[in-house]
């Protein structure tokens, strides 16, 4: 923890700071997010348009979260996510432009998610890498549960307000609240946040981007957690894709539905996501932290392979606000055992990768998924990916690495037994029952 106060209370200060400037851009993204979404869903009604869609959000991220993350580790935290935020509101003002001009093409709708997507790909390594520089590594759970709570809570409210909005104004008014919403985000990281640049950048930069890229990718690959855990995770980001793409698809051709249903949809998922951020906080999970991420998997199986069975409207809600439950308790361990296993100067880059492999295997899901809903009944993909999750979900407890690393404590002999520069060199004469 980097927080330049005195203090012992002042980290609480600092990361309140952090998380209202992110409630306030993560509003703001979410009105554009739906709003495109459902415009193109209601519009279409095309499962190849919603894939076009889903993969022009994430295929720039994965393109630039491996950069990215070695810029989070190169430069400071924060002035990288006030720059990436400033870059997103400018362009999103030049397509409200385009918009009030009379430009309605669909492939705007494309470029606008493109464009939001390049600015995420650079800004979440920096968020995720700079929490741990807030918050002690005790309370890191804690902290992390709160936070899913909060922006659930906000993403409760989100579909409301934009499926009010485009039902009340035009898509280029909804673009103008998102680019206030980033000012204000920008002006409370400006003035308010004090966190010193953590170590590294603060240091004389030696080689070049690909040099600390190709580091990088050898800390991961001879991180035996980290790379486990990552096949694990990238597989499930593949299987997630039709609940968390297709569903208002889904909606609107077996229950007719209306902006209505998918608001009601959307509703239902963040209040079961603002429940889940709460229990985490308040529980913390299983002692294992792997079995609680494993348990959680289960149960985004479970309703998944629901949402492909249940008749009626109303429990196909259910099972969503179930999955909505589960995917904090998936999150949060998960995010906090790479923010105590990793070291601080690696930890842009893991998290660069983390985004790239969510921002490419969901995008190739949709790839197929997308097509196949067109020729395939919708409910028959949601079955046969809600019980592979839970087969992938409960093999997790079967993998010696991932449940010795899910203990409250980490060892030493989990980081990567290879000399870095960048690293501390980690104690290996400590066996992982000395410190467990």
């Amino acid at each position: 923890m980097t927080n330049e106060h005195n203090h012992p209370k002042a980290w609480i200060r600092e990361t309140v700071v952090f998380m209202t400037s992110q409630m306030f851009t993560l509003f703001g993204s979410s009105l554009v997010q739906y709003a495109i979404l459902w415009y193109i869903t209601l519009e279409t009604k095309s499962g190849l348009m919603v894939t076009i869609s889903a993969i022009s959000g994430f295929l720039p991220a994965f393109i630039l979260s491996p950069f990215a993350g070695v810029w989070a580790d190169r430069y400071d935290r924060k002035k990288m996510i006030i720059l990436s935020d400033i870059g997103i509101a400018l362009a999103t003002l030049i397509l409200a432009f385009f918009l009030m001009a009379g430009f309605k093409a669909l492939w705007l709708m494309f470029v606008l998610s493109a464009v939001r997507s390049i600015g995420s790909g650079v800004q979440m390594p920096a968020v995720n890498a700079l929490l741990p520089q807030l918050v002690p590594k005790e309370k890191l759970t804690r902290v992390n549960g709160i936070n899913y709570s909060l922006q659930s809570g906000l993403m409760l409210a989100s579909p409301v307000a934009s499926g009010a909005l485009m039902s009340m104004t035009s898509l280029q008014n909804i673009l103008f609240i998102d680019i206030v919403t980033a000012v204000i985000a920008v002006g409370i990281m400006i003035l308010f946040l004090h966190v010193r640049p953590h170590e590294k950048a603060l240091s004389k930069q030696e080689g070049g981007y690909f040099e600390d890229l190709k580091l990088g990718f050898s800390y991961i690959g001879g991180h035996a957690f980290i790379l486990h855990f990552f096949v694990f995770f990238g597989i499930t980001m593949f299987l997630v894709s039709p609940s968390a793409f297709l569903t208002p698809l889904q909606v609107t051709r077996t229950f007719n539905g209306t902006y209505w249903h998918l608001t009601v949809i959307e509703v239902v998922f963040f209040v079961g996501m603002l429940a889940g951020g709460g229990l985490m906080a308040a529980w913390g999970g299983l002692k294992n932290r792997i079995h609680t991420i494993a348990l959680a998997g289960v149960l985004i199986g479970v309703g998944t392979l629901a949402l492909g069975i249940v008749p009626s409207f109303w429990g196909y809600t259910l099972f969503l606000g179930l999955i909505g439950v589960s995917i904090p308790m998936y999150n949060t361990p998960s995010t906090v055992l790479i923010q105590e296993t990793v070291d601080e100067n690696y930890m842009g880059r893991v998290f660069g990768v983390m985004s790239m492999l969510s921002s490419a295997m969901m995008p190739l899901g949709m790839m197929f998924f997308g097509p196949v809903s067109d020729k395939v009944a919708i409910e028959w993909l949601m079955i046969a990916t809600g019980v592979l999750i839970v087969f992938l979900s409960a093999g997790m407890i079967l993998d010696g690495t991932l449940v010795a690393a899910g203990r409250e404590k980490v060892t030493a002999a989990l980081e990567p037994q290879m000399e870095h520069p960048e690293a501390t060199e980690p104690d290996f004469e400590s066996g992982p029952d000395d410190r467990l």
